[in-house]
């Protein structure tokens, strides 16, 4: 036996490794010789100091530890192990004489997983061992399943944002600003700006049923069909109902609600549809508050097909604040249980932040994270901001 580390191949599989901790040669043979031959590496230590050494440098997968040490004991060796953070979450099974009931609680609340009495029966320590050491496969899976996750969502969160327009273009007579964050690494909420004959162009925000990656296709899914439409996308009704035809077929029982809206630049009239989603928002200066724009519109997209999209026209004017959200903004809660709401949305579109719709969008944001008290959002948020000169 010794305090050697065997290392393999990359591409072997490694047996676990399971540090035996013991100061009596004799009791550490006898352990060395009932776990041998069960397809582990086997590592030994003598005292807690070269454990410690060791359990840092090979991290094992299993700890068998020996309490009445001299120099540091068992008990100490463990409280040092689990305030590391590189060896906490290594299980301990702690072997000893010391068989009273006191001993084992005070070994638990170390943090240690189990307890074996001395004398050991060896079918018990294997059966123990054996049990844990399944216990520490099963967490690997689960880990290892988790991060393979987090990557694919980390690679369809990269895919979402490269679909956000990359800068928001210069529109004549109209400043924009944009605000977009997922509620985890990717989401349904979505917001797109494109450009159309004529000096016209065409604003949509939208949001997917559910989160993550679910959420993030549909919504890309949307995108292209957007970008992709084969008109001249200067009827918000018929693009809203051919993008419906569409997701209808692809979709299945999913839905996503939206609001479409063509901005004629020419005589500054908005023409808007939606599906199932809220009615954007409208400052005008000469009225000193904010408002719904009441939009009849349509229920969610990808349920059925459209007979007919309701369109609401209205003419902005200089000075007005146009605001498409999703309901992740205004239903955001704090930890009082309280939800943002309408109201606040309203009341911050109505203050007056200069005449910069970056700024004005930055209050907004910074309004609704001081409510949240730092409370994560559990919805994704998109927000777009027209400002008419």
């Amino acid at each position: 036996m010794t305090n050697q580390v065997t290392t393999f191949a990359d591409d072997q599989e490694q047996p676990e490794r399971i540090l035996l901790v013991d100061d009596n040669p004799t009791n550490l043979q006898v352990l060395f010789q009932t776990l041998e031959g069960r397809g582990y590496n086997l590592l030994v230590a003598k005292d807690g100091e070269t454990a410690i050494s060791i359990a840092i440098k090979a991290l094992p997968e299993l700890i068998l530890l020996d309490i009445m040490m001299p120099g540091i004991d068992g008990y100490e060796v463990c409280r040092r192990l689990k305030n590391d953070p590189t060896t906490k979450e290594i299980p301990i099974i702690f072997l000893s004489a010391l068989g009273e009931t006191k001993d084992k609680i005070r070994g638990l609340d170390l943090g240690a997983v189990d307890y074996i009495s001395k004398p050991f029966q060896a079918e018990e320590v294997i059966a123990r061992v054996n049990t844990h050491i399944t216990i520490y496969r099963l967490r690997r899976e689960v880990q290892d399943q988790k991060d393979a996750l987090e990557r694919e969502l980390e690679v369809v969160a990269k895919v979402q944002y490269d679909l956000l327009p990359k800068r928001l273009p210069e529109i004549k007579g109209m400043k924009l600003s944009a605000y977009y964050k997922t509620s985890r690494y990717a989401g349904g909420d979505y917001y797109d700006i494109i450009e159309l004959p004529d000096e016209r162009w065409g604003f949509m925000v939208a949001d997917a049923e559910g989160h993550s990656t679910p959420a993030a296709v549909r919504m890309a899914m949307t995108c292209a069909l957007l970008r992709g439409y084969p008109g001249a996308a200067s009827d918000p009704d018929e693009v809203l109902k051919d993008l419906n035809r569409t997701l209808c077929e692809v979709v299945g029982m999913s839905f996503i609600t939206a609001i479409f809206a063509v901005y004629d630049g020419r005589d500054n009239s908005l023409r808007l549809v939606k599906a199932g989603h809220m009615d954007p928002l409208l400052y005008r200066p000469s009225q000193g508050e904010t408002v719904e724009i009441p939009c009849e519109g349509t229920y969610a997209m990808g349920i059925e097909q459209y007979d007919e999209v309701p369109v609401t026209e209205i003419r902005l004017q200089s000075g007005d604040r146009l605001l498409f959200y999703t309901d992740g903004f205004s239903e955001r809660f704090n930890p009082e249980g309280e939800m943002y709401g309408l109201e606040r949305l309203c009341r911050q579109l109505s203050k007056d932040h200069g005449g910069n719709p970056k700024e004005m969008l930055d209050a907004i944001v910074d309004d609704a994270e001081r409510f949240a008290k730092e409370l994560p959002a559990d919805d994704d948020q998109a927000l777009l901001l027209c400002v008419v000169e």
